[in-house]
């Protein structure tokens, strides 16, 4: 009768139990997700497989088939990944959630916004808007292309960057005024009342970024 064989600790995870992942894929899906954000964040900080498998205690065979998506990690080697890669343990799901959300507008087809201090010779152009919670970001790509000696004020909660594309302009915020050239950004407290002040070179074309906080009510 043989010798029943020694048990030795190759230091190699045990296989997941995948109940203790809620709401995470699992299958192969999960697998190769993890494996190409270990290979990813692990290149990206200058490591060879050898030098990542000394690094977090486990063999270099391991850590090739976990990049591989050939194996799947235990819940201590995840945490040792992302302590070895400096990151959180989430971030190897990265990819593994829901498909995002996304606004793609072709160059000259945003919603004309109307009504909004809407003259002749002044466009504001909608470039996309995410809604739901935390999503609250409006871009408008603003054209003027005729002086004005009344100008639209504005005011509203959230935070706005403006970010001058072509001409010159002298904008307002508060008591206070800024000349914007191309390339220039002001960042401003929506809550001040601003708006431009001088048209100082025509065209003006500047993009206005808006945050709006979670609470803000929809228009």
């Amino acid at each position: 009768m043989s010798a029943r064989p020694e048990h030795r600790d190759t230091g190699d995870p045990a296989p997941v139990q995948r109940e203790v992942l809620p709401g995470v894929p699992t299958g192969v899906e999960l697998e190769q997700v993890i494996g190409k954000q270990v290979r990813a964040l692990r290149l990206a900080s200058g490591l060879s497989v050898g030098d990542m498998a000394a690094k977090i205690g486990i063999s270099k065979a391991m850590l090739s088939k976990i990049e591989n998506a050939q194996t799947s990690c235990s819940l201590s080697t995840l945490a040792r990944l992302a302590a070895g890669l400096d990151v959180p343990v989430t971030s190897l799901f990265r990819g593994a959630d829901t498909e995002r959300e996304a606004v793609y507008t072709p160059g000259g087809h945003g919603a004309v916004i109307v009504g909004r201090g809407t003259r002749v010779g002044h466009h504001y152009e909608l470039l996309g808007a995410l809604r739901g919670q935390h999503k609250r970001l409006e871009p408008v790509l603003v054209t003027l292309t005729e002086a004005s000696e009344v100008f639209p004020l504005f005011q509203h909660a959230g935070t706005e960057l403006l970010y001058m594309l072509e001409g010159v302009m002298i904008y307002g915020h508060g008591d206070s005024e800024y000349t914007l050239r191309p390339g220039d950004s002001l960042l401003l407290d929506g809550e001040g009342a601003h708006g431009p002040n001088e048209l100082v070179r025509l065209p003006i074309r500047f993009l206005a970024i808006t945050a709006y906080p979670d609470n803000h009510a929809e228009g």
